[in-house]
């Protein structure tokens, strides 16, 4: 059916029309793609036309497949270079767009009026400003800067990206009567952190449309000014999708988790369906939470809307959520059930093994990934080099330390030779850990020292100890866990006059022990319990002890 319609020397437009619009996977284009091979492929420029429109717009994910397809055609229309260019525009490689757009100028293809907004949007997405203004100089030479779509993604770039003094020129004009570009200079201002010039033009737009109430909420949203994000939220005539995004996205960034999670309840009960966004930050709410209990829910929503293949990213949070929430079975579980993933999903279930205790499980899982040839990065040899020190296989640790620099180029950052402190002093290594710190490339941070002083602490080194925590007196002097660890270090070996000294330090200094408190979760609510005062008893050595320990 598929070649008759193709070789038919008269088909219908109505034909032609039912045929591509059958043509919705890329199956159906690659049948559709050898049909024309055998028959001539340059030898049809309407159905070149549908093929390239089928491939760079109409069908998700075939955008390779249009740029494969493309060069193959020897002399391509301006509908179809701007096909190409829209379609590369809108893909995850905004790139491309640019690439085409210099190809087709110096081929001597003419740009029209449809082919500026999409190169614009590209210029949008990468923040080439000086590329814009190129774009922007060809637009004015060849008289285009009239036309409405062409003006208001001019007012667009030079919002977002530009010159806002720019877009304001271009707005003044006859672009007033525009409610686009209305939304367009009020969403640049907002974007830039001009909330109040965003909210005056906002104020006097004549016609919001649902575009600029979504920019206005989100702008104030980012800033973390939930009471003005929700009174114009409370406003909004209609509201979709990213209006609710905007809202508990806001949350979630201000840290009002659990404000979140009940917008999204308000959400469902008003029958508005969520996407994934929706889903990313709600499970992002559940893991600062540690409610694993609320990410479960989520998880079972995001399955009955028919995310049956999870996305790469949201299998992501997926795991990520389980195993920072302690369910490392479960983050296992979406691990191995996913199609695709990246080197971040790798580094989330490495890394969820290594600070649950799974030392040897992720060091299997590091050993595989190399196998696949999958790289890793920085934030999975955080991961490998965690597990190697929770498993005390520091001959093991150290190789992959010089692994990490000698085969993948990876320079070793503060984390990492944190880590590496963490493994010697945890194996009682300690003039070595010194050592180590006394070799570092970068400055040692308060965090390496406070590493390597619990690790005195654990091994019973009072001397180190005191050099430890000297280092750590250089850097700040109002953390009362630095005190108490040396303190403790002092008692573990029955020096109580250093425990006293210590303790004259901290007062002297003007340093109190924060109160310990549990966290009991009660009628869904978190509730806060001090388990004792925040300043130590003077005449007790017992409970200065205890305030660490707690």
């Amino acid at each position: 059916m598929i070649r008759k319609r193709l070789t038919d020397k008269s088909p219908s437009r109505q034909q032609r029309s039912q045929l591509w619009r059958s043509c919705t996977t890329i199956g159906t284009l690659k049948q559709i793609h050898a049909s024309m091979i055998v028959k001539g492929f340059n030898s049809n420029t309407s159905a070149l036309r549908e093929l390239i429109y089928a491939s760079s717009i109409a069908i998700s994910g075939t955008m390779a497949y249009a740029h494969q397809l493309f060069p193959h055609i020897t002399e391509p229309d301006t509908f179809m270079w701007n096909t190409m260019i829209r379609g590369s525009a809108q893909s995850p490689s905004p790139l491309n767009a640019i690439s085409l757009y210099s190809q087709m100028e110096n081929g001597c293809v003419r740009p029209d009026k449809f082919t500026f907004p999409f190169v614009l949007k590209a210029c949008t997405r990468l923040c080439w400003v000086k590329m814009g203004f190129g774009v922007h100089g060809r637009v004015f030479r060849l008289g285009f800067e009239s036309n409405t779509f062409v003006r208001n993604t001019l007012i667009y770039f030079h919002a977002n990206c530009g010159d806002l003094a720019v877009a304001r020129a271009l707005f003044d004009g006859s672009a007033k009567r525009d409610v686009v570009a209305w939304s367009a200079l009020t969403a640049g201002y907002a974007r830039r952190g001009e909330l109040g010039v965003a909210r005056q033009l906002f104020d006097e737009m004549p016609v919001k449309d649902l575009v600029s109430w979504n920019v206005m909420i989100t702008g104030y949203a980012k800033r973390g000014e939930m009471e003005s994000a929700r009174k114009l939220f409370d406003e909004v005539p209609k509201r979709d999708v990213v209006t609710w995004n905007a809202m508990i996205a806001g949350y979630v960034l201000c840290g009002s988790n659990q404000q979140a999670l009940e917008m999204f309840e308000e959400m469902r009960s008003v029958g508005e369906l969520p996407d994934e966004v929706t889903m990313l930050s709600l499970l992002s709410a559940c893991t600062d939470l540690g409610d694993l209990d609320a990410g479960q829910r989520i998880h079972c929503c995001i399955s009955e809307m028919g995310f049956r293949d999870l996305s790469v990213l949201l299998g992501n949070a997926l795991i990520d959520m389980y195993a920072k929430c302690g369910s490392i079975v479960r983050a296992l579980e979406v691990f191995q059930g996913m199609r695709e993933k990246d080197v971040s999903t790798w580094n989330s279930v490495l890394g969820g093994l290594a600070f649950h205790g799974h030392a040897e499980k992720s060091i299997h899982l590091f050993t595989e990934m190399r196998k696949l040839k999958i790289r890793p990065d920085e934030i999975t040899f955080v991961g490998v080099l965690v597990a190697c020190s929770h498993a005390g296989r520091v001959e093991e640790g150290r190789q992959y330390f010089d692994l990490m620099r000698d085969e993948y180029n990876i320079e070793p950052n503060i984390r990492h030779y944190g880590c590496m402190v963490d493994l010697l002093g945890r194996a009682g290594l300690l003039n070595e850990a010194f050592d180590f710190i006394d070799t570092m490339k970068i400055e040692p941070n308060a965090i390496v020292w406070r590493t390597l002083l619990g690790a005195c602490r654990i091994h019973g080194n009072v001397e180190l100890g005191r050099r430890a925590n000297m280092q750590l007196l250089k850097m700040r002097h109002d953390e009362s866990g630095d005190y108490v660890l040396l303190s403790n270090i002092y008692a573990s070996r029955g020096e109580w006059d250093g425990v006293e000294k210590v303790r004259k330090l901290m007062d002297d200094s003007g340093v109190r022990k924060e109160a310990g408190c549990s966290l009991i979760e009660g009628d869904n609510k978190a509730l806060m319990h001090f388990l004792f005062d925040s300043k130590p008893k003077l005449n007790s050595r017992k409970p200065f002890l205890e305030l660490h320990r707690c």
